[in-house]
């Protein structure tokens, strides 16, 4: 299939895009390689890809892959309606997956415009080109952030998601409201993913696998929030990837229902792990303790976050397996690898 996958620089987007060409799908990546984190990180993602440097920097240029002769990339921003119209007047794609978006709870709290710009107008921008350009189908990533203060757990789709605590939270709930509205009106596919707490080689450097296991090799400090009692549905990458194939391949089961234009679900490992326990799998990988610092709550954040993933087990057949000593074994193999460790 020929398939736009945005946020290709991206830690979920470049994972999936590997996957789907060594699917042999025909892929476009888009990103804008912004400064949110570090560039380099991103730049060595689109390497893997077959993109080099230069041709990553070029902006508004489709951009072929020395390693894929199935993939071409884009330097350009969602919230650049002319440029993301060029993009989908030429691409001829039947699936988009959107994972391009301003990340971050707490950077939210500080650079609140950056969420407009792309959660928002970007989206907005994605949902006018799948209508006007007869889309298929249209995946796209929402969060488990949009749970907020919820209180019960496991997190249901089916529950309440009207007290988000972060701008980050109240962008994803909005593109669920924009995505159905559009299907609705205009009779397109929409899936959407509340993703929990995605970790694994090639992560984000702002998540709490990387900045702990980064903080503790060079003998730093790390500040453990809410005095260490917070609980993360912590999801490995492959579990993670494993679970979007088969939606974006169409590959439902009999369960599905395939009237419905509008699908959202949880994607997660559904077995929360205790904060200290994380950390505590960390520091047996690396044969090192961490210095901590407990510090109190921080604003933004929740206690507990637990994915109820019925919904895909039931549709899909998805099935995470991946315990978290596996998967920080395997992250901190690739850490070490990546900067020489």
């Amino acid at each position: 299939m020929k398939i736009l996958v945005t946020g290709c620089a991206g830690f979920i987007g470049f994972h999936l895009a590997r996957q789907l060409l060594k699917n042999n799908h025909d892929v476009t990546g888009l990103d804008n390689i912004n400064d949110y984190y570090d560039i380099d990180l991103k730049l060595k993602r689109l390497k893997e890809l077959g993109i080099d440097e230069k041709s990553a920097r070029l902006e508004g240029q489709l951009c072929s892959s020395t390693l894929h002769p199935n993939f071409r990339f884009i330097k350009t921003s969602l919230d650049t309606k002319k440029a993301v119209l060029k993009v989908f007047e030429e691409g001829n794609f039947e699936i988009v997956c959107n994972l391009a978006a301003q990340a971050g709870v707490r950077y939210s709290l500080e650079n609140p415009d950056s969420y407009v710009e792309s959660n928002l107008v970007g989206f907005v921008n994605i949902l006018e080109c799948c209508r006007q350009f007869k889309i298929r189908h249209l995946i796209y990533a929402s969060s488990s952030s949009v749970y907020g203060l919820n209180k019960a757990v496991p997190f249901k789709t089916s529950h309440s998601v009207d007290k988000p605590i972060s701008l980050y939270a109240a962008t994803k709930k909005s593109n669920e409201l924009m995505a159905y509205t559009y299907s609705h009106l205009f009779g397109f596919r929409a899936t959407g993913l509340r993703f929990f707490t995605v970790y694994g080689p090639w992560g984000r450097p702002d998540m709490a696998m990387f900045m702990f296991t980064k903080a503790i090799i060079e003998g730093k400090t790390i500040s453990v929030f809410n005095n260490g009692n917070l609980e993360r549905d912590f999801t490995y990458i492959d579990d993670i990837i494993r679970g979007m194939l088969p939606i974006v391949e169409e590959r439902y089961t009999s369960n599905y229902n395939k009237e419905k234009l509008y699908h959202l679900y949880n994607i997660g490992n559904s077995k929360p792990v205790k904060l200290m326990a994380f950390i505590g799998a960390i520091e047996t990988q690396l044969g090192k303790k961490a210095e901590i610092e407990m510090m109190p709550m921080q604003p933004g954040d929740v206690t507990k976050t637990w994915a109820d993933v019925s919904g895909l087990e039931q549709d899909y057949n998805y099935s995470p397996n991946t315990p978290i000593e596996k998967g920080v074994h395997k992250f901190i193999d690739w850490y070490k690898s990546f900067y020489g460790v």
